[in-house]
């Protein structure tokens, strides 16, 4: 066990992002909150393969401006429509001049979050995770211990799907007519199709286009002055937009077409909102088991109610840094925290160890693991950590969390959120600071469109129009500031043995290990608790530890009940060491710092060759293999091989080279 002090110069850069699955249902379940200051996004889209030009959207109106005799609920509700998936973003060049290191010199380095402890002997050594995504590959395992890959674009053989002549059969300007009228963004009723060509079999192929293409619209046929048209209208209101037609669907297939996404560098929401638009669908048919972040190449499951593999599969055709593929009939939707963990591929390149150093520290990693400590993604990037927004709200300082959520900052943000933070300073004018922002969904603009519409007296509603893991990830992230900060008590106090008065899991319920059970347990098997209502602390010091950090944060550990149920915190436990499963490593020699080291899926699936490595070379890399079980993180354990601060603060400060 070694303590981590001052950081030699020598000891490199190491830019690196996680991926993590969401929380299993008994501890947090995470999902990716936009706070407007993420770096810059790649939407996926072929511009030679947009369906129609309203699949990038111009920037949404202003709030002032004028929509007719529109109540604030509707005009609130059309925003949400215009910005769905988020897909255009202006202003996301003007930060580029500034160096990041400048930006990131506010940010938090781990000793700020209570990442403070190593648990091996081993001398660190400096490598670099390039912020090059392609380095860092996730597949998910799902919950019979399978991991996850793609290396099936077939399409299941179904008699029941239309030719597929249905993407093509209507032109541009139909679809955009159509789109508009499923949208209902124009006061038409129906769109009439002109059949050229006039035969039952292209008759058919218009209908089954329409009805797949656009869910929620129906079709007849109609004679006009001798010419057959096609008419589509609206089947049952704006509802029928998120329940697919149900008629159209055989009974004897499973509801839920089931699918392996392969995704580069975009994180499941925005993959998700991506696919929904190119499908027309709503975004919230989808289900997974994990959400998985952007900087890497991930690999996991999804499923979609009532929409065909053939329609997805058509979509390979059309969208970049996604492939979809593995499809399958299901009966069931995926549920969160369903799966057993992810299984990681990690390159650390232009490493300094020898290979004795690589060799204990990978040892090291097998046999003992990493302390488990919440990694830095889970508090923000910014001078403002998302812990001291959830501990203002278990507070209920109202006045305050919205002043931490607006107030100007120092950090790595895009220009327009600094007039818009700006703007709020100025004048505490919600709706004059949410003119400057042309992105609304971020939770800024939440909240600000929140202030407008409940008014500065009325915080607590203003805030709950936040969507509700959004508002939840503040307080877990207060929970897992207490947490890390306690364990590195703990193994400060205790060392790596199990003591008495430690706890541990009998099934869902801990309970203490007793003097005489001591060599019973290993440290493997002691957990300790998110602060909550319905845990039991540690029969030892820490346990006072506890009650003083929390005392010093104005909280009562012994009522953590918020009068506002949601922010009530039941706890969860958590395992303070973890060990990797399946750990494999290689050190590698090579010249090109460019060149992938590992085949991913796609490369196996284009029959791409694996590298192939010289014995000598200018750089060597240590390519490791290794599963976490949900909610650990992978930054975590390269922290342990490498003995180094994670934080992007920390490498920036240490001359780090981002490479993008």
């Amino acid at each position: 066990m070694t303590e981590m002090t001052g950081m030699s110069l020598k000891r490199g850069c190491l830019a690196m992002e996680d991926d993590d699955s969401a929380a299993p249902a008994e501890e947090t379940k995470k999902q990716k909150v936009s706070e407007c200051c993420l770096t810059k996004r790649q939407d996926g889209l072929q511009n030679d393969c947009l369906p129609n030009r309203e699949n990038v959207p111009g920037p949404p109106e202003p709030v002032s401006a004028k929509r007719g005799k529109m109540t604030s609920d509707d005009q609130l509700e059309e925003e949400e429509e215009e910005e769905e998936d988020g897909l255009s973003e202006e202003g996301e060049e003007e930060e580029e001049a500034e160096s990041f290191a400048d930006m990131m010199k506010h940010g938090l380095t781990e000793l700020d979050v209570g990442i403070t402890k190593f648990v091996s002997s081993h001398q660190g050594f400096s490598g670099i995770l390039k912020e090059r995504y392609s380095d860092f590959v996730v597949h998910e395992i799902g919950k019979d211990g399978q991991i996850s890959h793609l290396d099936d674009l077939s399409v299941p053989v179904d008699d029941e799907d239309p030719s597929e002549d249905v993407f093509t059969v209507l032109t541009a300007e139909e679809k955009q007519q159509l789109e508009e009228l499923q949208l209902f963004k124009n006061k038409e009723t129906s769109v009439a199709i002109e059949v050229i060509e006039d035969t039952k079999e292209k008759r058919t192929i218009i209908h089954q286009a329409i009805k797949s293409l656009f869910p929620g619209l129906e079709t007849k046929t109609e004679d006009r002055e001798g010419r057959k048209y096609i008419v589509a209208y609206h089947a049952a209101g704006k509802k029928a937009l998120a329940n697919p037609r149900k008629h159209s669907w055989p009974k004897s297939r499973g509801s839920y077409c089931h699918f392996v996404l392969y995704k580069e560098n975009k994180d499941t929401m925005d993959a998700i909102n991506v696919l929904s638009k190119y499908l027309r669908v709503k975004p919230n048919i989808f289900s997974y088991m994990g959400t998985k972040d952007k900087r890497a190449i991930t690999v996991q499951e999804i499923a979609v109610l009532k929409i065909t593999a053939q329609r997805l599969a058509h979509l390979n055709k059309c969208l970049m840094n996604f492939k979809l593929g593995n499809f399958s009939y299901q009966k069931n939707p995926l549920k969160l925290g369903e799966l057993q963990g992810n299984h990681f591929t990690v390159v650390l390149r232009n490493i300094t160890g020898t290979d004795d150093q690589v060799q204990q520290a990978m040892n090291s990693l097998k046999e003992i693991g990493f302390i488990n400590y919440y990694g830095m993604q889970r508090f923000g990037t910014t001078a403002v950590p998302t812990y001291q927004v959830g501990r203002a709200i278990l507070q209920n300082s109202w006045t305050e969390v919205m002043d931490l959520i607006l107030k100007p900052r120092s950090g790595a943000e895009k220009g327009y959120l600094v007039k818009c933070r700006e703007e709020w300073a100025k004048t505490k004018d919600p709706a004059a600071a949410l003119r400057k922002l042309p992105v609304k969904r971020c939770v800024e603009g939440q909240l600000l469109r929140g202030l407008s519409k409940y008014g500065m007296k009325n915080i607590v509603s203003a805030f709950g129009i936040i969507p509700r893991n959004n508002r939840l990830m503040y307080i877990h992230s207060y929970q897992s500031y207490v947490w890390n900060n306690m364990v590195s008590k703990r193994i400060e106090d205790y060392g790596l043995k199990p003591v008495p008065g430690d706890l541990v899991l009998k099934g869902a319920t801990a309970t203490y290990i007793e003097e005489e059970d001591v060599d019973n347990y290993s440290i493997h098997d002691v957990v300790m608790p998110l602060p909550g209502f319905d845990v039991i602390y540690p029969k030892h010091k820490i346990s006072e530890a506890y009650r003083e950090m929390l005392t010093a944060d104005n909280l009562d550990i012994d009522n953590m009940r918020h009068k506002i149920r949601d922010y009530s915190l039941s706890g969860a436990y958590r395992k303070i060491i973890i060990r990797p499963q399946n750990v494999s490593w290689e050190v590698v020699a090579y010249d090109d710092p460019k060149i992938p080291l590992f085949n991913t899926d796609v490369d196996n699936l284009e029959g791409k060759p694996p590298p192939v490595f010289a014995s000598e070379g200018k750089y060597r890399a240590l390519k490791m293999d290794f599963s976490l079980p949900p909610s650990t993180y992978a930054t975590m354990a390269i922290r342990e091989v490498l003995k180094m601060d994670t934080s992007i603060k920390n490498q920036t400060q240490m001359n780090t080279t981002w490479l993008r």
